[in-house]
């Protein structure tokens, strides 16, 4: 049994990370500062943070901490003792990091840098685990994109991530303490708050607003169920084979805005409802990203492809009773 903090443990991914942990028969304490930074008439981050704590909170120990907090940090960590940390703490969207540049800068990368601080003071910490994104690559170069396609970002986000990496890095190599860098990509799935492309999608098919395809949804990501990510996570966490290293934790291939319509009609028949807008130029070309690393030094295995996991999630908001479109 390991002793594992999870900073962000209440939010979307380390929700989930959190739970396979518990799981696994580990002792896990969450820090999180419970916000979020979507817009409260457009959010339900309220009811879904209920559902998770529901599942969790009398296995787990809680507590309410800013990752801005030096000092909270500091006692948090030599309180509690852990092995290993996991950080997954930032403004999880890339246009929201964009628009609140000062928060980004003070979340995504000082509020790392306070964490390393936190984890030079403790005596116990073996292991920690930064979240960095596949936007460290910027354009991708070629596709599929491995660990070691060179990484320009071209946006806020990704700047802060990348420097996030380099810094983990450095710290590791001074003193000494192990690091594992991932690098998730477009993660999907229940309790999704954060207004990503494929809750808007879902939601807005359900409501019978029109899906927005920009550039025709040519572009491809590499869309994530949020349970393969979580695994990918704990895997890093745990094996020794994972020290200090970078992995990709995707799915390992890259799907467009249409497919992800195409399949949604699918399970939805006749409520998807498209428009064509110009494509968003400042958003960076990627694709697939090769896991090939992940699978021989961890043994990782995504479960879900885009149809298997978006039936999941939509049978989960089904579950919920928020739209009742399905009455």
């Amino acid at each position: 049994m390991k002793k594992i903090i999870v900073a962000g443990g209440a939010g979307f991914i380390g929700y989930h990370i959190t739970q396979e942990l518990l799981e696994k028969g580990h002792k896990v304490l969450i820090y999180d500062k419970f916000i979020n930074f979507i817009p409260k008439e457009e959010s339900l981050y309220s009811f879904y943070l209920q559902k998770r704590l529901k599942n969790i909170k009398d296995s787990v120990e809680i507590v309410r901490g800013d990752i801005r907090d030096k000092v909270c940090l500091i006692r948090v960590l030599r309180e509690f003792k852990p092995e290993i940390v996991i950080n997954l703490v930032s403004i999880p969207l890339a246009t929201a990091s964009n628009v609140f540049f000062e928060d980004a800068i003070q979340i995504n990368l000082n509020g790392h840098i306070n964490l390393l601080d936190a984890i030079r003071h403790s005596n116990s910490v073996e292991r920690f685990l930064y979240t960095s994104s596949s936007f460290v690559y910027g354009n991708f170069k070629y596709d599929p994109a491995d660990e070691n396609h060179p990484t320009f970002p071209i946006d806020i986000y990704g700047g802060t991530k990348l420097s996030g990496e380099i810094l983990s890095r450095s710290f590791s190599e001074k003193f000494g303490i192990e690091h594992v860098i991932i690098r998730p990509s477009a993660v999907y799935g229940p309790t999704d708050v954060n207004r990503r492309v494929s809750q808007i999608f879902v939601e807005n098919t359900l409501t019978g607003k029109p899906l927005i395809l920009h550039g025709g949804g040519k572009d491809k990501v590499d869309f994530t169920y949020v349970t393969d990510a979580a695994h990918g996570f704990v895997l890093a966490a745990l094996s020794p084979n994972a020290k200090n290293e970078v992995f990709n934790i995707t799915a390992g291939k890259g799907r467009s805005a249409k497919e992800f319509a195409q399949i949604l009609n699918k399970l939805l028949p006749g409520r998807v409802k498209t428009e064509i807008k110009p494509a968003n130029q400042k958003r960076p070309v990627r694709g697939s990203l090769d896991i090939t690393k992940a699978r021989k030094l961890l043994g990782y295995k995504p479960k879900y492809q885009l149809e298997e996991g978006l039936k999941e999630y939509v049978k989960y908001i089904k579950s919920t009773g928020l739209f009742k479109i399905f009455e």
